[in-house]
């Protein structure tokens, strides 16, 4: 099981989920590009390269097939495996994602805007965007752990997959995606809305939605619901129970 991260995160976002899956699957995270500890090589980024990484990571570690559950951009890399690497994978869980996230022109105000000014200006918008106003009361230690690796992101890396974001669209491609999909939404998500990945879910050949509390970083808000569900939809043929029990 391949766990993908959100922009500006890095792997440790998953930490409830290793804790409660570990036991069921061999588990693999590992952070994006200019994230966490890996390096960023000259930006800008594609969404291709973001996921040929994750390919040349597996071949380097032995991995032949897996499922994957990405967030995010991480989720935007998982249709792009899905398409392009489909042979490597058995299962996709698409969170909190849509097949074009967002707009070019506001991908590159964010960008204009971390360059000049640095990640920290945006923090308290990502807080809100990110965390129910209930997470950030009754978890603040995992919140503001969340959002100092966010700081933490180097410029280079957190820009490079900006223009990744900006320049991506896998909306033509969905229909080609004929392994399981499981779509996860946060039920207040402003930034990818249920709807996005409802039609996600509709327009692959095999998939299913299910819309969790929460906003942007839906894996935090109920981990243990959010364990359930994906645990369910990897370890039957794709049919899982809602709420998950």
């Amino acid at each position: 099981m391949i766990f993908s991260n959100s922009l500006g995160t890095d792997l440790h976002m998953w930490d409830l989920q290793v804790a409660a899956l570990s036991q069921d699957f061999r588990i693999l995270r590992y952070d994006n590009r200019g994230h966490g500890r890996s390096s960023s090589p000259a930006s800008p980024f594609k969404l291709a390269e973001l996921g040929a990484d994750l390919i040349a990571l597996m071949d380097h570690l032995g991995i032949d097939r897996a499922s994957f559950c990405g967030l995010s951009i991480g989720g935007l890399i998982g249709q792009w495996l899905a398409v392009h690497a489909s042979n490597r994978f058995e299962r996709f869980v698409l969170c909190a994602t849509a097949p074009r996230i967002g707009s070019f022109e506001s991908w590159q105000h964010r960008m204009d805007t971390v360059i000049h000014g640095g990640l920290n200006v945006i923090v308290e918008a990502t807080r809100e965007r990110w965390f129910t106003q209930q997470l950030c009361m009754q978890e603040p230690e995992l919140v503001d752990r969340i959002l100092a690796s966010f700081s933490n992101t180097s410029i280079e890396g957190y820009v490079g997959c900006c223009a990744a974001l900006r320049d991506a669209d896998m909306t033509p491609s969905l229909g080609n995606i004929e392994h399981p999909v499981l779509a996860v939404s946060g039920q207040d998500d402003p930034v990818c809305r249920p709807s996005e990945l409802d039609e996600i879910a509709k327009a692959v050949v095999n998939g299913r939605h299910f819309s969790l509390p929460g906003k942007h970083i839906v894996n935090l808000e109920g981990p243990g619901q959010f364990n359930r569900l994906i645990t369910s939809f990897i370890k039957t043929d794709g049919r899982v129970e809602f709420p998950p029990k």
